[in-house]
């Protein structure tokens, strides 16, 4: 069995393994061992990257290649650089961290976690696809198992946001859908066979006029899921009707797809069309850079706040892309991992602040770094990583998105880049003003005063989000080096 469809074998196994689970303890037991299979398997992908990268210059490694629909040239073609191995390292651990979170899951405890496992197989086939048609495959096993995630075990208005959810996203994978069969029936432009292989297609010179027409669906395909503006709005209901662990995985893991399929597809496979397009798409991200900072400073919620923070902070993973250039695409990866860890980290806390005090209303809230001092010193280090604090992960993918869109001398370029700038600001306010209100003064509520502490399985699920927050931070050159050798043969093909 190779390396990589370990990622996808195994998570069913642990599936099949729930499925004879009786209780909450029996649940839990097998996810957990799943979840730290999941990370033993990502570390060990990544220290073997390591190893074959040393000798082997090939864009991508590990890879296999069997016929899947031969009519149609279909194949499960898999493969993984850097930035693949980055973000699968990524969704072990937030996995991981999610079960814990959910350890006093009671409500349908085995299908729960089932749920949560399924999507994760979605999330990591997706990440090893070189397939464009195995690679759309998983990414609706990734989304379908949200509906039920939500529409189960949410609250509020749950039924509401996980149908426009599903929505949302079904309507753009449509678009997607239209976008990779336009790709797919350009891919023999210069003739030979038509193909799904990403790597195959990027080798054909596809029409100016096709990448020209097929660039804007596949771009606003991915990034509906990285709740580009104006098409972000199922992301903050969603988020805050989700329960933690799929708020977790929401935020941390399935939106990093739009992204991803950004940078792998429509950048790659349509560079005429990024070209073309993208002084409009700069508009929008620009615009969903400032709009979600600007939101989140005006929310009282919790979990809109950190999901309008979102809405922010992906946005410049959007606006980075854009940019053409590898120190801007650089950031953008790099932005993708940190705000990954921060956001499922602020959504941990969160759910722990309101299953101890039964609100989220910040409002109703204070003097709770007294009560519950382990999980608000984290919270106030969890603000200061999204503000962008030196030491921290997202310092180093902002200096780097930043400093690549300032290369371009354009007027324009430079403009749109200062407006994105300015929400470091308006972070940092909302950030200060939650930490001010919530956190400090006096104890609003006198039974808030026997709230219970942190207990060891929500510590080892911050402390699993935490670790790499600061690592990044403090020894970014690892990560940074490992995603920089993987995007130039990107970039090349780009520009």
């Amino acid at each position: 069995m190779d390396i990589l469809s370990l990622f996808v074998i195994a998570p069913v196994l642990v599936v099949i393994a729930l499925v004879f689970t009786k209780d909450l303890k029996q649940a839990r037991f097998v996810s957990m061992l799943g979840g730290l299979l999941q990370l033993g398997m990502a570390l060990n992908l990544l220290f073997a990257y390591f190893r074959e990268r040393a000798v082997n210059d090939s864009i991508m490694l590990f890879t296999r290649d069997l016929v899947w629909f031969k009519e149609f040239n279909i194949h499960y073609n898999i493969g993984v650089d850097g930035i693949s191995v980055a973000l699968i390292l990524l969704t072990s651990i937030i996995v991981l961290a999610g079960v814990f979170i959910s350890w006093k899951m009671e409500d349908l405890p085995k299908e729960f976690f089932i749920s949560l496992i399924i999507l994760s197989t979605g999330v990591y086939g997706f990440f090893i696809s070189m397939d464009l048609f195995t690679m759309f495959l998983f990414y609706e096993v990734a989304v379908i198992p949200m509906y039920l995630l939500i529409g189960i075990w949410g609250s509020g208005p749950k039924e509401y946001s996980a149908m426009k959810l599903t929505l949302m996203l079904m309507g753009a994978s449509a678009v997607l859908l239209v976008g990779i069969l336009g790709i797919y029936f350009n891919s023999n432009a210069d003739g030979g066979a038509l193909t799904f292989n990403i790597l195959e297609i990027a080798k054909v010179n596809i029409p100016a006029e096709a990448q020209n027409l097929f660039f804007p669906m596949v771009f606003v395909g991915f990034a509906v899921l990285g709740a580009l503006f104006p098409f972000h709005t199922w992301s903050p209901d969603g988020h805050a009707s989700a329960p933690t662990a799929v708020s977790m995985l929401h935020a941390g893991v399935l939106m990093k797809l739009g992204g991803y399929g950004i940078f792998r597809v429509a950048m790659f496979l349509l560079p005429a069309g990024a070209l073309e397009w993208s002084w409009f798409f700069i508009i929008l991200s620009a615009t969903g850079v400032i709009y979600g900072a600007f939101a989140a400073l005006k929310q009282t919620d919790l979990k809109y706040i950190n999901a309008y923070a979102s809405v922010s902070h992906l946005g410049m993973v959007s606006f980075a892309l854009l940019m053409l250039n590898k120190t801007a695409w650089n950031g953008a990866i790099l932005q993708s991992l940190s705000h990954g860890f921060m956001t499922a980290l602020f959504f941990a806390l969160i759910g722990m602040i309101y299953g101890r005090t039964h609100t989220r209303d910040i409002t109703k809230l204070g003097g709770l770094l007294k009560v519950i001092p382990f999980i608000s010193v984290i919270y106030v280090i969890a603000g200061l990583a999204l503000l962008g604090l030196p030491g921290f992960s997202g310092f180093v993918a902002e200096m780097n998105i930043f400093m690549g869109a300032f290369q371009h001398d354009s007027m324009f370029y430079r403009v749109a880049t200062i407006i994105s700038i300015s929400a470091i600001v308006v972070t940092a306010v909302y950030v200060l003003r939650v930490v001010g209100i919530m956190l400090m003064g006096k104890v609003k509520n006198e039974a808030y005063l026997e709230l219970p502490g942190a207990t060891w399985y929500e510590k080892t699920g911050i402390l699993l989000l935490l670790i790499p927050i600061i690592t990044i931070g403090v020894a970014p050159l690892w990560i940074s080096d490992m995603i920089m050798e993987s995007i130039q043969p990107f970039i090349q093909g780009v520009l």
